[in-house]
């Protein structure tokens, strides 16, 4: 039985042994959710990309491909990150119970607006105040719907 290699050129070569459907697996659903809660405890914890980035060694291009689930995180890297962001692993990838829903429900924080507007409400002391302005946005919403 004749065995290949792939060559660097991409063809096979005659008498050794083939890696014929190996291939790393690309990013994927998994790899998303993975990068999502990375940004939601990078951005809680108030650190920056670069930040993160530095303390890794790696670029803070490398943090954005990671947090976009474009590229893969090795089970290391996710060690390496958990201990940088100060988390359990498991925080990466918990069950949906009452804490996964609060993650869930915090992913909207994908963008800084968004954590501006967050902030900004939490530091509302008028309940009548806070009131108006979830009824204003409702309303907001619902016109747009």
């Amino acid at each position: 039985m004749a065995t290949l290699t792939q060559v660097g050129n991409g063809t096979n070569k005659p008498g050794t042994k083939s890696k014929q459907g190996v291939r790393p697996r690309a990013a994927g659903k998994h790899d998303l959710e993975l990068g999502k809660r990375i940004r939601l405890r990078r951005v809680e914890i108030g650190l920056s990309q670069d930040d993160l980035g530095r303390s890794l060694g790696v670029s803070f291009q490398q943090i954005q491909k990671y947090e976009k689930g474009v590229n893969r995180v090795s089970s290391a890297r996710i060690s390496e990150i958990a201990k940088a962001l100060d988390v359990p692993i498991a925080f990466f990838y918990s069950e949906k119970d009452n804490k996964e829903r609060e993650v869930e429900s915090l992913l909207f924080l994908d963008s800084s607006f968004s954590l501006r507007l967050l902030r900004a409400y939490a530091k509302l002391k008028s309940q009548a105040t806070q009131r108006s302005i979830v009824s204003m946005i409702e309303a907001i919403v619902a016109e747009e719907e």
